[in-house]
């Protein structure tokens, strides 16, 4: 139960991020909120680590400035970084997919994904498939 509230507190915040609603998102986070990503902040100095609902703001506010979901007429562009467990061993499988969707009458109509199915692969059987199918162990 505690698990189905937690997903859908986590899908309503980023519903309420990606609208641009940078106080809505704040709103559902800690006064000590600690924001981290590792990129690089020599290139992306907006990035990195951050503490505090003060100091998140101002980074997601500049992100917000300089960057948006793309969309144009009725398609939307979206990059998803997704993460399953695996029910058989808990094993956890991540992966991008890189989401485009066509709406008509304010409805999806169409969806098309792509994504590293070779990486996917590997991660759900556990295993280089590389070695398999070259025969080479390096």
């Amino acid at each position: 139960m505690v698990e189905s509230l937690n997903r859908q507190r986590v899908l309503n915040f980023l519903d309420v991020f990606y609208s641009g609603d940078t106080e809505g998102a704040l709103a559902r986070c800690s006064d000590d909120i600690e924001f981290f990503s590792n990129a690089p902040i020599d290139i992306l100095p907006h990035m990195g680590h951050h503490r505090g609902k003060d100091d998140v703001r101002r980074m997601w506010q500049t992100v917000h400035s300089r960057y948006s979901i793309v969309t144009e007429d009725d398609k939307v562009a979206v990059n998803i970084r997704v993460y399953f467990r695996k029910a058989t061993n808990g094993r956890v499988v991540q992966f991008d997919i890189a989401a485009f969707y066509v709406l008509r009458d304010n409805r999806i109509t169409r969806i098309r994904e792509i994504m590293d199915t070779f990486d996917l692969v590997q991660q759900v059987l556990e295993c280089d498939i590389t070695t398999i199918l070259t025969g080479r162990n390096e």
